[in-house]
């Protein structure tokens, strides 16, 4: 399974970005998927993430600016950013937890992307 990204880039303060994530490979189904972005110096913290059925989950810091959503037929899922600031530069990074059905069972793992860049200049 791999995950790639794309969106990143460089944007000025207030502007906009729409980050996506496509899925791809032996996948059954696909249950949470979310953003992850991590800082110089920070640690990796969530972004948004959202279910299979919808629902999702906001870090306080972008609540309102940030919008998650999915395509689960295209097993892809997208983060539309908008009025950027500076604090909002980092690595952004995809996750999503796949499910895998072999002849012997079914299992749930957990996959990252390479990461994406996104710098908000001021």
């Amino acid at each position: 399974v791999q995950l790639v990204e794309s969106g990143g880039g460089l944007v000025q303060a207030g502007g906009s970005l729409r980050l996506s994530c496509a899925a791809s490979g032996s996948i059954f189904s696909i249950n949470a998927m979310g953003w992850y972005r991590q800082a110089p110096g920070k640690q990796r913290e969530l972004v948004a993430a959202i279910t299979s059925g919808g629902s999702t989950n906001y870090a306080d810091s972008v609540k309102g600016r940030v919008t998650i959503s999915r395509d689960n037929a295209k097993n892809t899922v997208y983060l539309q950013m908008n009025s950027l600031k500076p604090e909002d530069t980092a690595v952004y990074y995809c996750n999503a937890m796949v499910v895998v059905v072999t002849i012997e069972d079914e299992h749930e793992y957990d996959y990252w992307g390479q990461g994406t860049q996104v710098t908000v200049s001021s």
